[in-house]
Order: structure tokens, then sequence, then C-alpha cells
């Protein structure tokens, strides 16, 4: 099992209005999609996916117990944006650790979007999967 896994590649946020929450996340990513489909639309951030599926359960509830965190250079400034955006606060940005700053909003399709910054980490390059 050594080396088996590559890191990580997407991140799927499910939207109950897949036209609606691609206009909000191309706004917030400054992105547009590299793919769009009825039910999958994905976007390439800083080489990982990040892809929005159509909800086919309305109304689920949606809990924080997985967190995917999208790195930025300063976590509050990102934080408050994605509050302006339409988001709302979810975990107020803090320090986890010697410069390590995390903070989450809610899209809102009440997904969790984790922000993080952390100088210590470095992707490594990608692989041929």
């Amino acid at each position: 099992m050594k080396n088996a896994f590559k890191g990580l590649r997407t991140t799927i946020y499910r939207v109950s209005n897949i036209q609606e929450a691609t206009r909000w996340y191309t706004d917030v990513f400054g992105t547009k999609p590299y793919f769009t489909d009825a039910g999958y639309v994905g976007f390439n951030i800083g080489g990982y996916e990040l892809g929005l599926m159509a909800d086919e359960v309305p109304k689920r509830e949606k809990t924080g117990n997985v967190l995917s965190y999208w790195g930025v250079e300063d976590v509050e400034t990102m934080y408050q944006a994605l509050i302006t955006a339409g988001a709302t606060g979810y975990e107020s940005p803090h320090n986890v650790g010697g410069e390590i700053v995390v903070g989450a909003v809610k899209d809102p399709w009440d997904n969790v979007i984790g922000i993080i910054y952390n100088p210590e980490f470095k992707a490594d390059p990608p692989a041929g999967d």
C-alpha cells in the first residue's frame, strides 16, 4: 500500500441548483469550469478539482464532518469576501499553530468551504495517474 494514494484529486459539493451554483462558484473562485454537464460541473482550482453535483435529494442535511481546505494567502480577507458573496460563517478565521490559519463558511447550498493559509505545506508535483 506504500505510495498507493496519489493525493487529493476532487472535492465535490452537492447543490440543488447547478446553474446558480456554477455562476456563484465561477464568481467566487474567479475561474470558469473546464467541464459542464447537466449533473456535474468541474473546475480546476490550482490543479485540484472542485466539482458541483446536482443533488438528487432536496433539503438534505449537510454536516461539516469532512472538510476540504482551499489554500489562500489571507484567510481573513477571503473569509470576508465569501461572506460578501452570499456565504454564511461556519468557522471564524483562527490560528491553529505556528503560522497556520483556517476558517470556513457555508455556501448558499449549505456546503462547508474551508480556507487555509499554511506556509509549511508544499504540494508534490503532479504524478502520472
